[in-house]
């Protein structure tokens, strides 16, 4: 498996000039997300959906990545946003700090199984009880381009659904219960469900799935992950 720096690299380097396409869907959030809601874009890149929230009426968003290059660039061209490069965790917030997260086409950006779940761990630790995760990311596809680079890559990545790019990037597609699976055990209950067709980075569309989950309430505090 390619090493944590390895896939952050992408991100500090090609991956932070690309244009980010995967879109909210809004009928979903309207359902969920209360405009009142203190909102966490994790892996927010350039502030794309950041910026969205905000126009949408959201008075309160905080966005968060690991790239100091996607961040600088999202400042750039969104200085009114409040942007905030975080490269570990736990991530400087209090727990129950926000009624709501967005993860949004990142756990397609991290290959490995411990990083995912720390991400997913880490905002079981922020979202308040009651509060909600939207997470919207891609499963696996059954397209022959697809499925050819899932098996070639299989053995080198030790991962089904692990793959390179020719530009450099690193990507993983996931079997739809390995996502439920991760909400899960961050403390979250799936509440709803929609899958739908998006474009992808490289100009190609790909089905998705949306998962909005809620943070079960619970009589202990959930412990912070070990910094990274």
């Amino acid at each position: 498996m390619t090493s944590p720096q390895g896939f952050l690299d992408f991100w500090e380097t090609t991956g932070s000039a690309k244009t980010f396409t995967h879109p909210l869907d809004r009928a979903l959030l309207d359902a969920h997300v209360p405009r009142s809601a203190r909102v966490l874009d994790y892996g927010c890149g350039y502030g794309r959906l950041t910026a969205e929230l905000v126009g949408l009426g959201y008075r309160e968003v905080r966005g968060v990545d690991v790239s100091a290059a996607l961040i600088a660039r999202g400042r750039q061209e969104h200085p009114e946003l409040d942007l905030m490069r975080c490269p570990g965790h736990p991530l400087p917030f209090e727990a129950g700090t926000f009624d709501a997260a967005l993860l949004f086409a990142v756990l397609t950006c991290v290959p490995g199984d411990a990083e995912q779940s720390t991400i997913v761990a880490e905002l079981g630790r922020l979202v308040r009880p009651g509060g909600v995760l939207y997470l919207s990311d891609v499963p696996l596809q059954g397209d022959a381009l697809n499925q050819e680079r899932y098996a070639r890559f299989a053995e080198w990545y030790g991962t089904f659904g692990v793959f390179a790019t020719p530009d450099g990037g690193v990507f993983r597609h996931h079997a739809p219960e390995r996502l439920r699976g991760l909400v899960r055990a961050a403390g979250f209950s799936v509440v709803a469900e929609r899958t739908g067709s998006v474009a992808t980075l490289d100009g190609r569309t790909a089905e998705r799935l949306q998962l909005i989950a809620r943070r079960e309430p619970t009589g202990r505090p959930v412990a912070a992950p070990a910094p990274g």
